[in-house]
């Protein structure tokens, strides 16, 4: 299939509530399209291909995401944070019918990004607007324990809000999650989690934590420097309440992006030693990235 980009889509620009400015731009660097809020790249999107995932991290979570049920069966989904809805997109490809729910704060976003790059046609991708704290308790009763996937990429502007990094966030988010499989090689549902951190990696570390008293089984998936602390990134933390099988782990870093790195068992409980369970009272905002990380 070619890949042609569309000039109609090469610049279109949004005023957000909280007043900072969202676009849509052509990629310098691929076919497709970048949702930039604030001047952080926040989302990659190519409309031929939507199984090409270019940001890592999504990448990364893409490869969990697969390993999920079987290959190509429908699964069901909530989404806390839309961006562009890469992986929305990306789950309605490799697995139609999937029923999804996405969750986000700015409506003027959500229609920039359906004005710009429309979603698949009969997808079963329902937006709904708001907090994603305050919208997870008005979701329907029937997506609790249901849930094979649930994702938080919640940011305003380059960081992620402190309300949604708390043990009393990550517990109801859980109760959304189907439960144990009647197997070892299934996990049941997971939850993905996208974290923003900087060198010696201590808002991760208490992420890691508070995640663990939820939800005891955590897998971090990242960039190799990343994950040692050298330099700033996202690393995605993958947690159920069964570990990961085995299985998946040898197809999680062939799939990358590389050089990668996942840490399980002993290493992520290495990570978390000493780090503070976060509660809602003192709950903080990720790290702001240095600018300079999106500079063009």
């Amino acid at each position: 299939m070619s890949r042609q980009r569309k000039d109609d889509v090469d610049a279109v620009t949004t005023r957000l509530g909280d007043g900072t400015i969202a676009q849509v731009v052509a990629s310098d660097v691929t076919t497709g399209y970048e949702l930039i809020v604030d001047g952080t790249p926040q989302s990659h999107v190519d409309l031929d291909d939507p199984t090409h995932l270019h940001f890592e991290y999504i990448a990364r979570m893409g490869a969990v995401i697969d390993q999920l049920r079987m290959p190509g069966q429908p699964i069901t989904a909530v989404h806390l944070g839309a961006g562009a809805m890469t992986l929305p997109r990306y789950i309605e490809a490799t697995r139609p019918g999937s029923r999804q729910q996405v969750i986000e704060l700015e409506s003027a976003l959500v229609d920039l990004v359906r004005g710009a790059l429309p979603l698949p046609k009969g997808a079963a991708i329902r937006v709904r607007h708001g907090d994603a704290r305050e919208v997870l308790g008005r979701l329907p009763a029937a997506l609790h324990g249901a849930a094979d996937l649930v994702v938080s990429d919640v940011f305003s502007g380059a960081q992620t809000p402190a309300h949604v990094t708390s043990l009393e966030f990550y517990r109801e988010v859980s109760t959304f999650l189907a439960p144990d499989g009647a197997d070892l090689l299934s996990p049941g549902g997971v939850l993905l989690v996208n974290v923003a951190d900087g060198p010696g990696l201590a808002y991760a570390r208490r992420q890691i934590a508070t995640l663990q008293a939820v939800l005891p089984n955590v897998a971090v998936l990242a960039e190799v420097q990343v994950l040692k602390g050298r330099r700033f990134g996202n690393l995605v933390l993958a947690a159920s309440q069964r570990p990961l099988p085995m299985e998946w782990l040898p197809r999680l870093m062939a799939a990358g992006p590389h050089p990668a790195k996942i840490a399980t068992g002993r290493e992520v409980d290495e990570l978390a030693r000493g780090a503070a369970v976060v509660m809602d009272a003192a709950a903080v905002a990720s790290p702001k990235p240095d600018t300079r990380l999106f500079e063009r």
